[in-house]
């Protein structure tokens, strides 16, 4: 009866083996075989001139590829080293170097910030003193999504030590710690971390601990660093409904937020040290340790979860936060570690699925989301080894609904205006110095017939007031890659003007153009006013 149990039992566990071996060989190792196809198509059908990809599995890196070109009406083609802005890719870079620091029992988490930065205080003094790292890293703080980005975009003179001076006159759009918002000036303040702590700027902190032990040899920390001849993709936008190239965005004043540039080469050795924990591949040592990974990955902020339109429910999640400099949801049972990065003319993905030992970049030259995303989750169902969907035509479905539907706001604003009222002033009483306790000194002057509104700190924010209706103008910029906006002027009882308010014309513009969050008073002393 001993023997027989023994050989039963021996025979349940080479039957164990045997199924175990060959789900092994079945699950995917490569890359997907139709990967140059699927690329092509996304491109074609979003329009983009040019993309890179890159894919780790198992340690290993399978795909460092470009496709297309670099820039429309140039031959030059995308390469596994062409450089791409990766925008908010960089503040897993930014979390990373502080975790370093906090390996070397520099810092913590939870240090007070005012600890750190003497002089660092927040609208409420509450959250002045109680605001620790974690938190300007967990999109928790109670301002507004993305409040106060109009001081660095478009590009703007103010250094990021007076941005940081300004977060005082923010106001709160919720309570400290209650509600996601996601924000870029905290980043950037995160980062300043480190050059005082260290007396080394975060700029040469990421070249010289992050770039240079992972031999990232293309990436930078700035646009300013590319010169003439350097293979670098240029951005694409659409200008008055036709895909252009624009100029480069200019985001050292942000740094730790959003201006790394990368290629498909060097990303690959970035997440094959994230799936590795830290360590690297190639040698012994690590950059970060295993904990501070552990951490970087773990839930802080829960996000709310939405449900997707009809052709994209199969990616309805069961769960989402937001973690430090990662993004956290799940996909056909397996957790995701990601981020997005958005600047001007450029959108990039990462994902990382650490149970699977995969990962995957897609950096662009132009601004759609849906190109990454359906390429994204093709590769991620190959691996997953799910049934085939065509993420291009659900994707590309999604973004045509979301413009029908701005397209249609538009045009029910435009019909229900009342285009016959008039102004209540005369035009060149609108005209002036105004002040935003935040933003600062913004100008409305009188010219030739009309009004010309212009950000005195932003160089590019220059645009006609058109008079949409009553007190109400359409500032229309110059710079066509800027999103128009409404001024809405407020009177005094005796006919001068106590305040303007401003917002986004298409319901599509970027939150970064955080119009709403202004507040415009006549300049003190004004000779207009």
């Amino acid at each position: 009866m001993v023997r027989l149990r023994s050989k039963r039992l021996f025979i349940a566990l080479l039957l164990l083996i045997l199924t175990t071996s060959l789900l092994a060989q079945s699950a995917p190792s490569a890359a997907p075989s139709d990967l140059d196809t699927y690329v092509a198509n996304s491109m074609k059908t979003f329009e983009v001139p040019g993309m890179a990809v890159a894919i780790v599995k198992d340690g290993k890196i399978l795909v460092t590829k470009g496709y297309g070109v670099c820039k429309l009406g140039d031959p030059t083609a995308v390469d596994e080293f062409t450089m791409f802005a990766i925008g908010s890719n960089t503040k897993a870079f930014t979390t990373a170097a502080l975790a370093t620091l906090i390996d070397e029992g520099k810092l913590s988490w939870d240090d007070h910030v005012y600890e750190r930065l003497p002089g660092f205080v927040m609208y409420d003094a509450y959250v002045s003193h109680e605001m620790t790292i974690r938190d300007l890293l967990t999109h928790r703080s109670g301002m507004g999504l993305g409040e106060g980005d109009l001081l660095f975009w478009p590009h703007s003179t103010y250094t990021r030590d007076d941005i940081i001076h300004k977060l005082r006159f923010m106001k709160p759009a919720s309570s400290f710690r209650s509600r996601y918002a996601y924000d870029n000036l905290l980043y950037m303040t995160a980062g300043q971390i480190i050059p005082a702590v260290t007396g080394t700027s975060w700029d040469d902190y990421i070249r010289q601990r992050i770039f240079a032990p992972l031999g990232m040899k293309h990436s930078t920390v700035s646009s300013k660093d590319f010169k003439p001849g350097d293979d670098y993709a240029s951005p694409h936008s659409r200008v008055d409904g036709k895909l252009q190239v624009i100029p480069l965005e200019d985001l050292d004043n942000v740094g730790p937020a959003g201006s790394i540039n990368s290629c498909a080469a060097d990303m690959a050795k970035w997440v094959q040290l994230q799936l590795n924990q830290g360590k690297f591949s190639d040698r012994d040592g690590h950059l970060f340790t295993e904990p501070r990974s552990r951490e970087m990955w773990s839930a802080q902020t829960i996000l709310p979860i939405g449900d997707p339109p009809p052709t994209l429910v199969t990616l309805k999640a069961k769960f989402g936060a937001y973690a430090l400099g990662w993004g956290l949801r799940d996909y056909r049972g397996r957790k995701l570690v990601g981020h997005t990065g958005g600047v001007a003319g450029f959108v990039s993905r990462v994902m990382l699925v650490p149970e699977e030992k995969l990962g995957i970049v897609i950096l662009t030259n132009a601004e759609e989301g849906g190109a990454f995303d359906a390429i994204l989750y093709h590769v991620l169902d190959y691996y997953f080894q799910a049934p085939p969907t065509d993420w291009i035509a659900n994707f590309k479905a999604r973004k045509d609904e979301d413009e029908k539907d701005a397209a249609e706001a538009m045009k029910k604003a435009e019909a229900s205006r009342a285009a016959n009222s008039k102004p209540s002033l005369p035009l060149e009483k609108y005209a002036g110095a105004y002040n935003d306790a935040w933003y600062g000194p913004i100008s409305i002057r009188y010219e030739n017939g009309g009004l010309v509104i212009s950000f005195d700190h932003t160089p590019g924010m220059v645009g006609d007031l058109q008079h949409w209706q009553y007190d109400t103008f359409k500032a229309h910029w110059r710079v066509h890659t800027i999103e128009d906006a409404f001024v809405t002027f407020s009177l005094n009882s005796d006919g001068s003007i106590d305040s303007a308010r401003m917002a986004a014309v298409s319901p599509l513009a970027d939150f970064s153009f955080d119009y709403q969050d202004l507040l415009l008073k006549p300049a003190v002393g004004s000779d207009k006013h």
